[in-house]
């Protein structure tokens, strides 16, 4: 499966994504000096937020297109290109910093063993994410979508959503101190009208479709538009049925 990322897209009809991340800034509380890490980048917006409390911010992100987009948008800001599942920093952070990324990464051990691995002890962790039954409507008409196209077994999800007991325990495993674990629904409005569910799948299951020709691609999305129109299609929009994991923590 090859995720490839749009980001003129990401930043525009995605804009979503860095708007409902800033209000986690204010979990974070960077200070004037602190060295910070925005763990799953994207295209930069979040680190130069955080960047304007005088925090010294490093963005990763395992998409050069993202770090490409972000490099271009923040030159004064350092971005990395670096697996967040394997990465660590060359000199211990005061935090790690990470919105609608860790999702994407699979390895969830050697994310959580990387970003202890990157923190000072009493350094703190502060994330959001997808958690247990986020996109479950998108998760459940897959299959169908893919069996319609005569490719039934060829599906595989990129995603990691796990429930809030999974993953404080995980975080406990790697030396860290649970102080928050919340789960919470958050429907998210799409742009796009009509056509924002296929905008959206575009996006965000890019790497599922890249397997499909043109025609297959068109039978799944077709499938997908029927199905899910009466779930998440109210007063002219898409609202996806988004479940997030908001968590903060410190390294022991």
């Amino acid at each position: 499966m090859n995720q490839q990322w749009n980001t003129g897209t990401y930043d525009s009809a995605m804009s979503f994504v860095s708007q409902y991340g800033e209000s986690l800034i204010g979990l974070l509380k960077p200070q004037h000096g602190e060295r910070i890490l925005d763990w799953g980048c994207g295209s930069g917006d979040l680190a130069s937020i955080i960047a304007q409390s005088g925090a010294e911010v490093t963005g990763i992100d395992a998409s050069p297109a993202m770090i490409e987009a972000a490099r271009a948008k923040y030159p004064q800001l350092r971005f990395i290109l670096a697996d967040g599942q394997s990465y660590t920093a060359e000199q211990p952070a005061d935090a790690v910093f990470s919105n609608a990324a860790l999702h994407w990464l699979q390895d969830a051990d050697g994310a959580a063993a990387s970003i202890a691995a990157s923190l000072r002890p009493g350094g703190r962790f502060i994330a959001e994410f997808g958690g247990h039954g986020n996109i479950a409507s998108v998760t459940a008409a897959l299959p169908g979508a893919f069996e319609a196209a005569g490719l039934s077994g060829q599906l595989q999800l990129p995603w990691y959503f796990p429930s809030i007991g999974q993953y404080a325990s995980l975080l406990e495993t790697h030396g860290f101190t649970v102080e928050l674990a919340h789960c919470f629904d958050r429907p998210t409005p799409l742009e796009g009208g009509e056509q924002g569910l296929r905008m959206w799948v575009d996006v965000f299951a890019n790497g599922i479709l890249s397997v499909l020709s043109p025609s297959e691609r068109d039978t799944v999305l077709d499938y997908l538009d029927t199905a899910l129109k009466p779930v998440l299609f109210r007063d002219g929009r898409w609202i996806m049925d988004y479940r997030r994991i908001r968590v903060a923590a410190v390294k022991r």
